[in-house]
């Protein structure tokens, strides 16, 4: 009896054992929703914008992209989670460049099998939908991806998407991961000067991309592509009054613009921080190279000033963008970076890059210290790796970041990279002839 009790508890035992085994080994499927996942990636030919992804889907031209990433290669089958609210639809879905049809209907979100993807290595999977014939008034109300692994190994892989909308995810997901090169300066004397050099490859400036050559402690320098005929060189200075909203900072803590080049405009910003902002509209092309010029030191009383030139090549002179005095500040140039961004959330699925190179610090007492050595970070996006298409480092003699696009290449995060340097490139400049550059406190 006893001989019998203890089979039994050792089958038992050995039963429940391997349910865990089980569970560990079946593979996941994965849930990729179209908030933060998808793009408008062609516009209807008749103007609306309206696509398949939180809009109503009505045009036939319109194609809708959606994009996750895997760690690995794997074999992947794909199914559309969606609803039509009235009538029956025909839709297309390429997956891999394989078009497929098929048919949908019924007011309540069902699984449609859209068939399965083989990756060959790491990287990104875009699935487009297309709308053919409808009977109501839209095509469908796509609600996510479902995504499951197959074969050897599947429950060892993980995909990488926008998982969820906590903290407005979706909207920063869709922008894309900004990522940044923070700049080593020397030790010893205050920094007063800061010089930076900007290549955008052509081909590399979509609309929403912001272009930042000469970061500080307080605020940041560049050049942005706001529409298909603008383009703007962007100035500005954060408030130490830590709000959204311009309207709500004290008297006593506002920016106040102290001089501006001429047809820059200056004014305020909110939305990430507030303060004082200025932009010239330059019709800046790619392939050229920009140069960045800032001043930052305190006026002895109390406040510091922030001052930025463009070089204009044009003209082969530099334009004073503006200076602004900043309250409760007394310091000179300190947080030193550039970085890239895309503001635009409709443009995220397009890649944007860049060279920075030659950057120059100047001390107070007036010398010259090159700098070569950069630390590569990114931004919440990227760090929780719901957006994995960035990169950054250096090639020769300058630094790149690359991001959006979703291309399978990605550079971790922390890196601190050395481009080589370039002595016989030190900035001459003659001071004395830049206006503004005498701008002291409210003088």
């Amino acid at each position: 009896m006893s001989s019998r009790l203890g089979l039994a508890a050792s089958l038992l035992l050995s039963a429940f054992s391997l349910v865990p085994a089980r569970a560990q080994d079946a593979p996941k499927t994965w849930e990729v929703p179209m908030g933060g996942n998808s793009y408008l990636t062609q516009q209807p030919k008749d103007g609306d914008r309206r696509g398949g992804r939180n809009d109503s889907w009505s045009s036939p031209d319109a194609v809708t992209s959606v994009y996750f990433r895997v760690d690995r290669a794997a074999d992947l089958d794909i199914v559309l989670r969606a609803k039509v609210p009235q009538g029956e639809s025909r839709i297309r879905a390429t997956l891999a460049g394989k078009a497929v049809e098929k048919d949908l209907k019924g007011a309540e979100a069902s699984d449609v099998p859209l068939g399965r993807v083989s990756m060959k290595q790491a990287g990104y999977v875009k699935v487009d939908l297309q709308g053919i014939k409808k009977t109501g008034d839209t095509f469908a109300d796509v609600e996510a991806l479902e995504v499951t692994p197959v074969g050897k190994d599947a429950a060892a892989v993980v995909l990488n998407y926008v998982k969820d909308n906590k903290g407005n995810n979706f909207y920063w997901g869709r922008r894309g991961p900004s990522i940044h090169l923070g700049y080593e300066l020397p030790k010893g004397e205050p920094v007063e000067w800061f010089y930076n050099e900007i290549t955008v490859p052509v081909g590399s400036d979509p609309i929403g991309s912001y272009f930042m050559s000469n970061g500080f402690g307080e605020g940041y320098f560049g050049m942005q592509v706001n529409g298909p005929e603008e383009r703007r060189v962007l100035f500005s200075v954060w408030s130490p009054f830590k709000t959204d909203h311009p309207g709500e900072i004290p008297e006593d803590q506002k920016i106040t613009l102290l001089k501006k080049g001429t047809d820059v405009h200056g004014g305020e910003f909110g939305g990430e921080g507030s303060g004082g902002q200025s932009y010239w509209k330059y019709a800046w092309k790619a392939g050229n190279t920009y140069r960045f010029l800032n001043r930052v030191h305190p006026d002895g009383k109390g406040s510091t000033v922030y001052t930025a030139w463009f070089f204009v090549p044009e003209k082969k002179d530099w334009q004073l963008i503006a200076s602004f005095k900043r309250p409760q500040t007394d310091k000179h140039y300190t947080g030193a970076h550039s970085f890239l961004e895309n503001f635009s959330d409709r443009q995220g699925f397009l890649s944007r890059g860049a060279l920075y190179g030659n950057q120059w610090c100047r001390d107070v007492k007036g010398e010259w210290h090159e700098v070569t050595t950069a630390r590569f970070t990114t931004d919440p996006i990227g760090r929780s790796l719901f957006r994995m298409d960035y990169a950054g480092g250096s090639r020769g003699k300058e630094f790149f970041m690359r991001n959006g696009g979703f291309f399978a290449e990605n550079v971790k995060p922390d890196q601190k990279f050395t481009r080589e340097p370039t002595p016989a490139k030190k900035p001459v400049i003659d001071f004395s002839k830049l206006e503004g550059a005498d701008l002291v406190g409210g003088e």
